[in-house]
């Protein structure tokens, strides 16, 4: 399958089961994967909004918004999943949320 094809079969799963967290997160990341930041940040706000106990957004969200500069926007981001990965007790997640937090206060962003 194409890349795509693949994008194209995400977005249909999102518009079939717009609740559906994977569904977002799979359209999401193949955005990403396409290059295409600013709508795979768009989408993982949107799941992040609709779904916020679903702790793999908030790396791939934060990561996101680094690359578009948003530096600001990511620390946020890196601490509300901190603090839901804690919350879930996911500590790997919650480790990794903290290291990207710590890495980016670390370049002075």
């Amino acid at each position: 399958m194409t890349p795509e094809k693949r994008l194209e079969a995400f977005q249909r799963m999102v518009a079939e089961k717009p609740g559906e967290p994977f569904a977002r997160y799979s359209l999401a990341m193949a955005l990403r994967s396409a290059g295409r930041d600013a709508e795979a940040a768009r989408e993982f706000e949107e799941l992040a909004r609709r779904s916020p106990d679903y702790v793999p957004t908030w790396l791939m969200l934060g990561q996101v918004l680094e690359s578009l500069g948003r530096a600001p926007d990511a620390a946020r981001v890196y601490q509300e999943g901190a603090a839901r990965a804690a919350r879930a007790g996911n500590g790997h997640a919650r480790q990794e949320l903290d290291q990207a937090l710590d890495t980016l206060r670390a370049r002075g962003t």
